[in-house]
């Protein structure tokens, strides 16, 4: 398989100390929501950064089992060297050797490193629905013999919890010929490990690391220094064409042992040519490739959830979306948004099913989950856009596959759903019966997309009638109304008809702001009157399928979204020029939230941006390509491979928060594929 990302070199690469927010990272995940994490240096800069985040039943949820390897290479003339990951080795290493490359081959990260003519190449893969990581150096080159030295270093704790956290239990390291396990806590799950290569060995050395400085942490303001433990550590000696492979995983023995490492790196490779070759033609080669296979690190199925009983019982496999990497967990709205781009663009629309069924089974009082919180059973409801958002998920699904059975089993749900909005259900949410527009708002909640929260200060709480829902509670309704139609509910149809119809008189005369030649972006605001924050919500009174805005006033929308909001990375949330207007997102979590929603570039919402384009200039696809160009340079920047959740607002769009976004990728890919 051809490289999908090109080569970096050192003198690429951005100084940590200077702003680690720049640091290029990579991303390797497992499918059912473990992953591996770390910069391309080697440097651990965040609490997240590890070689084993291992996916665990609740109440443990993801679990840091492996935080890294310090590598150590002895040359033949005895000269020592360790790599970027040297202070993982418990000493100050006197010459720390860089790497000369970077890249990733099938998604997958690879790593050269060049000393005294040998020449070194690592890979790393986790196999997939395993919470294993294989870690493989195969040397290239060089005359002699390299005595490669890899010491683990090891923080049981959740991925989440502060660097600080002391160890809740002493560790105990046991030996069985060639099968190593470490115990910690009596909860915790046995970390087992084992060495492939010529020439092994184990060397008991207990360490313990000096204070190691997370950098990233330190700059979002959490706790940022804490040590790490090692039992000893693993040797090989390696001829020219010699491989060794440190293989770590909480799975049982039976289980890691039953293929060998190159048996399971071939697996995994032909597991990620089949992504592409199911990907439609156009999504298989150049940007759109590494899309694919970056959409892939998104879809899991999630281990040990009770509220996935149901879904189990009913023979049917439960599927869902990861919403960023490394700290979200499933999201219902970031799901419906991610769907069409993460499975529908990428061939795997039984996948899209699943997914689908399984959130229709979490319906209650007429709403989906806004998200399942790491290490808890059951779902959290506070959202009022994430349901709207399964009606347009569902259409794009039905659209592609034609899975009408799916669609008929869904129905009635659906109804209740329209029929719980229409009547009001939790926090707020219901239809004013005044205009049949749509309310929302409780406080202490933050319920729409602009959801920033910090500890009781919602940023943006956008109560009332917030201009997006409305959008989506009108597209929801005209799809009912055809679905009723081709059902031939008729009664049931006209109702939906009525009450659209009345949608769209009352939200073209009560969200239009006249003097300001946009939508507002809420009425009948909390605080009384109409909010005319110029945002990009408005956005999808023209992009859904069935946009509620008047087409008169369509290109004069788009000239203030493109004037005022667009940039090269995605749309700005609040226009420059507003008070609450905020250039960057950095610095501590209230200062980040502050800014998350008032200013800060989403990437998600250039796929919108794109449809409401192309409905006003139909047949220009080409032209609109050029609006996903600067993605096409990120994908070698931040999460190489990846496309972030946010950037700065204003040059040089520095790329912040969650460093690969489910909707990021999913929009960037959805709009690649719709603009050939």
């Amino acid at each position: 398989m051809p490289d999908l990302i090109p080569v970096l070199r050192n003198r690429e690469l951005y100084d940590p100390e200077s702003d680690p927010h720049m640091m290029k990272e990579w991303l390797v995940t497992n499918g059912i929501g473990g992953y591996a994490a770390g910069t391309v240096t080697g440097a651990i800069t965040r609490r997240y950064h590890g070689l084993l985040i291992a996916a665990l039943p609740n109440p443990l949820g993801r679990m840091m089992m492996l935080n890294g390897l310090s590598e150590r290479l002895r040359l033949p003339d005895h000269q020592v060297v360790y790599t970027g990951a040297g202070e993982l080795a418990g000493i100050a290493p006197e010459v720390t050797l860089e790497f000369s490359e970077f890249r990733l081959e099938a998604g997958l990260p690879v790593w050269r490193y060049e000393v005294n003519g040998f020449v070194l190449e690592k890979r790393l893969i986790l196999p997939y629905r395993q919470n294993t990581v294989h870690v493989t150096y195969l040397l290239l080159s060089g005359k002699g013999k390299l005595r490669l030295g890899l010491r683990p270093a090891m923080h049981f704790r959740s991925h989440e919890a502060p660097v600080s956290q002391p160890r809740s239990a002493y560790y105990r390291l046991s030996a069985c010929e060639d099968q190593f396990e470490i115990t910690g806590a009596t909860d915790l799950p046995v970390l087992r490990l084992i060495v492939h290569g010529p020439s092994t060995a184990f060397t008991f050395d207990r360490k313990e690391t000096s204070l190691i400085h997370y950098r990233t942490e330190r700059d979002r303001g959490y706790d940022w220094q804490g040590s790490l433990w090692s039992p000893g550590y693993f040797r090989s000696d390696l001829g020219e064409g010699d491989r060794t492979t440190l293989v770590a995983s909480t799975e049982g023995w039976d289980t890691i042992r039953a293929l060998s490492p190159e048996e399971v790196f071939r697996a995994e490779l032909d597991r990620r040519k089949q992504l592409l070759n199911a990907a439609p033609p156009q999504a298989q080669t150049g940007p759109a490739a590494e899309l694919v296979l970056a959409a892939d690190q998104f879809l899991i199925t999630p281990v040990g959830r009770l509220e996935d009983a149901p879904v189990q019982v009913s023979g049917e496999e439960t599927r869902t979306i990861i919403a960023g990497y490394p700290w979200f967990t499933d999201w219902g709205r970031d799901t419906m948004i991610s769907l069409e781009g993460l499975t529908l663009m990428t061939g795997r629309g039984n996948e899209a099913g699943r997914i689908l069924r399984t959130y229709a089974r979490y319906v209650r009082d007429g709403l989906i989950p806004n998200m399942f919180p790491e290490g808890e059973q059951d779902g959290l409801y506070h959202t009022a856009d994430a349901t709207l958002w399964f009606f347009h998920a569902i259409h794009r699904y039905v659209q592609i596959t034609n899975d009408r059975s799916t669609l008929k089993l869904m129905l009635p749900k659906l109804v209740e759903i329209i029929e719980c909005h229409r009547n009001g259900t939790r926090f707020g949410i219901g239809m004013d019966p005044k205009d049949a527009l749509l309310h929302q708002g409780q406080q202490g909640y933050q319920l729409t997309w602009m959801d920033a929260k910090v500890g009781d200060w919602v940023v943006t709480p956008r109560r009332g009638k917030a201009v997006e829902i409305n959008a989506l509670w009108y597209n929801a309704l005209r799809l009912m109304e055809g679905w009723l139609k081709e059902e031939n509910q008729e009664a049931a149809m006209l109702q939906m008809r009525q009450t659209a119809d009345r949608v769209r008189e009352s939200f073209n005369r009560r969200f239009w702001h006249e003097q300001g030649g946009y939508l507002y972006d809420v009425v009948d605001a909390e605080t009384g009157g109409n909010d005319d924050a110029c945002r990009p919500n408005q956005i999808f009174a023209i992009s859904l399928d069935h946009p509620v805005l008047d087409e008169a006033r369509w290109k004069p929308v788009m000239d203030v979204v493109t004037d005022r909001l667009l940039t090269p990375v995605g749309l700005r949330s609040l226009a420059p020029g507003h008070p609450d207007y905020k250039a960057r997102y950095f610095g501590d979590l209230r200062s980040r939230d502050a800014a998350y929603h008032q200013g800060t570039v989403w990437a998600w919402l250039i796929g919108p941006y794109v449809d409401a384009w192309r409905k006003l200039y139909p047949g220009k696809e080409a032209e609109a390509r050029r609006f996903l160009a600067g993605f096409v340079a990120h994908l070698s920047d931040a999460c190489v491979g990846s496309i972030s959740e946010v950037f700065d607002a204003e040059e040089p769009y520095t790329p912040r928060g969650c460093t690969a976004q489910a909707w990021s990728v999913a929009e960037v890919l959805r709009c690649w594929v719709n603009t050939v």
